[in-house]
C-alpha cells in the first residue's frame, strides 16, 4: 500500500491539481472551508475548455502548468511535461497533502517526493489512467456506487461528486440569473449537451453525429426552448440554439430546466441531483448514473444511439408528472451526503479520517 506516506505535521498547506472545468466546481467548496482553518492552498491548473476561465471567475488565484494534449501521443507528452512541472513546484512549495480528480500528476509526482496525495474518482472505463496512478497514490475516494477495480487503499462514500457544489447546503439555482442564461419561464427549457471525446477514458468512444443531433433538436424545438452547450464548435445550422451565459452561471439554468438531453454524464448527475431528469446517451456509462437510473429514476441511461429510442425515452419524461422529480430529488437527498463537507474534512485530518470515515459509513449503511 502507498499510503504509508503520511504527512509528519498537521496538514496546512494543500495542493490542489485542477484538469478540467469540472474539477473547478468540485473543489471551490472545499477551497473555501480550507481557508477558513487558516490552510495555505495552492491551485494548479491546465488549459482544458473553461477550467482556468472558471478559476479566474471565482478568484480563485492559479499556476498553469500546461494545456489539454490532443489524441494518446499529445496526452503523453503532457503527461511528462507535467509531472516535470509539478515535480519542480512541490519541491519548492512542499505541500502537505495533495489532492486532484483522477489524479495521474500528484499520485506519481507524490509518490516520488513522499507527499501523500488523495485522489477522488468516478468514472470507470478510465482504465489506462487508472492503472498509471491507482498504485501510486495514498488514497482513492469514489463514490459507493463506483462498479470497478480498486486498490485495497480506498474509501468508499454516500454521494456523488456533484454533490460537492450542488448539495442545497452550498447552492441554490436562481430563476434571474437562469433567465439571463437563456431560460425561457413561459416555456418548456432543454439543454443539449455535447463533448468533444479527447480525455483519456474516452479514446475508444465517440459521440453523437450530425443527423442524430438535428432530429433531437427538431424534436425538442417542437416542445419548447432548446439550448445546445457543446465543447468546441457547433455547426453553422446549430448556432442559434448556442448557449451563450456566463460558464459560471450554467448551474443556475440547469436547475430550472425540463430536461436535460446529452452526452455528458457529468452534467446528467448535476441535473439529477437539482432534481431534473437526464436523458444520458453515450456507449459507456457510469457507477453513478448507473445508480441515478436504477435508486431514483432521475436519470434515463441510454446505451444505443438510436433515434427512436431517444425519441422514445424523451416522450416518457415528457409525459411524467413534473412533481415527481422533486419527490425523487427529496430521496437521492436524504440517502446521501454533503460532500464539500467529507472532502475538506478528509483533507484536513488526514490521515486519522481514514478510519473515521469508513467507521461512520460503515454505520449508516448498517442503520
Amino acid at each position: 500500500m502507498t499510503g504509508q506516506n503520511n504527512p509528519q505535521r498537521p496538514v496546512r498547506k494543500i495542493l490542489v491539481d485542477i484538469g478540467h472545468p469540472a474539477h473547478v466546481h468540485f473543489f471551490k467548496n472545499p477551497i473555501k472551508i480550507w481557508g477558513k482553518h487558516g490552510c495555505e492552498i495552492i491551485v494548479t491548473s491546465r488549459r482544458k475548455e473553461i477550467a482556468t476561465e472558471l478559476l479566474d471567475s471565482l478568484g480563485i488565484p492559479h499556476k498553469i502548468l500546461t494545456s489539454l494534449g490532443g489524441g494518446v501521443i499529445g496526452l503523453g507528452k503532457e503527461l511528462i511535461t507535467r509531472n516535470l512541472k509539478l515535480l519542480k513546484l512541490i519541491s519548492l512549495d512542499k505541500p502537505d497533502i495533495m489532492v486532484g480528480i483522477g489524479g495521474i500528476f500528484i499520485a506519481q509526482t507524490g509518490f516520488l517526493r513522499r507527499i501523500p496525495s488523495i485522489v477522488f474518482y468516478d468514472t470507470e472505463n478510465a482504465n489506462l489512467s487508472n492503472l498509471i496512478t491507482y498504485p501510486f497514490t495514498s488514497l482513492v475516494v469514489t463514490p459507493r456506487c463506483y462498479q470497478a477495480w480498486l486498490p485495497p487503499w480506498h474509501l468508499k462514500y454516500p454521494g456523488y461528486h456533484e454533490l460537492s457544489y450542488l448539495h442545497p447546503n452550498h447552492f441554490q439555482p436562481d430563476l434571474n440569473i437562469a433567465i439571463t442564461c437563456g431560460l425561457d419561464p413561459a416555456r418548456k427549457n432543454f439543454l443539449i449537451r455535447t463533448v468533444s471525446w479527447q480525455a483519456s477514458h474516452d479514446m475508444v468512444d465517440k459521440g453523437w453525429n450530425m443527423d442524430l443531433l438535428m432530429k433531437t433538436v427538431r424534436f425538442l424545438d417542437d416542445h419548447g426552448n432548446v439550448m445546445i452547450s457543446a465543447e468546441g464548435q457547433l455547426p453553422p445550422e446549430f448556432r442559434k440554439f448556442e448557449y451563450r451565459g456566463l460558464p459560471e452561471n450554467i448551474h443556475h439554468l440547469m436547475g430550472h430546466l425540463t430536461m436535460f438531453v446529452g452526452e455528458s454524464a457529468t452534467m446528467a448527475s448535476e441535473c439529477a441531483v437539482l432534481g431534473v431528469p437526464a436523458l444520458y446517451a453515450a456507449f459507456t456509462g457510469r457507477g453513478y448514473t448507473d445508480e441515478q437510473e436504477k435508486k431514483y429514476r432521475l436519470v434515463y441511461n441510454v446505451r444505443d444511439l438510436d433515434w427512436s429510442v431517444i425519441k422514445a425515452t424523451i416522450t416518457e419524461i415528457l409525459d411524467t408528472p413534473e412533481h415527481t422529480w422533486n419527490s425523487r430529488k427529496d430521496k437521492l437527498l436524504a440517502d446521501t451526503i454533503d460532500v464539500a463537507e467529507f472532502v475538506a474534512d478528509l483533507t484536513l485530518n488526514y490521515p486519522d479520517s481514514i478510519k473515521q470515515f469508513q467507521n461512520t459509513f460503515s454505520e449508516n449503511r448498517a442503520s
